[in-house]
């Protein structure tokens, strides 16, 4: 059974925001001769970890809204320099527009299951080019 994972976005206030640091990460890693890979480290290990590499993603909640999502590839438990318990989610590094969500704040990751997850935003190539405040306001007149 397909699994997800929920998730506030900290640092970034658009998706746009977003896959540009994204982008810029992975710039980094390549410059330093490191692996091209996105991850998310958080301190709570996922325990349905095979549920989550079934199909599962990554969903972020930006300014309110689940807006995107990033598919799950792993998930790599580690212990940090300090004894922590922690993981790496390795994720793709491609977001993915959803149908905006309304999401109360939390602390951490919620397990969202795939039928209460938003659906993907199938955009035309006019409305890929919007910015993401127009594509709000189209989507909250109902016109997206």
């Amino acid at each position: 059974m397909t699994l997800h994972l929920v998730k506030l976005c900290v640092g970034a206030d658009s998706a746009e925001s977003l896959q540009a640091s994204i982008d810029f990460r992975i710039e980094q890693a390549r410059l330093a001769g490191l692996e091209e890979v996105t991850t998310h480290t958080t301190r709570m290990v996922p325990t349905r970890k095979d549920d989550l590499l079934e199909g599962g993603s990554l969903y972020w909640v930006i300014k309110g809204k689940i807006q995107v999502r990033q598919h799950l590839i792993d998930i790599r438990p580690f212990t940090d320099d300090a004894g922590i318990k922690r993981c790496d989610l390795v994720l793709e590094p491609r977001l993915i527009l959803t149908r905006y969500q309304p999401r109360r704040p939390f602390q951490g990751w919620r397990y969202l299951k795939a039928d209460d997850a938003p659906a993907d935003m199938r955009l035309a190539a006019e409305t890929k080019a919007m910015s993401d405040a127009m594509r709000q306001d189209l989507t909250e007149l109902c016109l997206l």
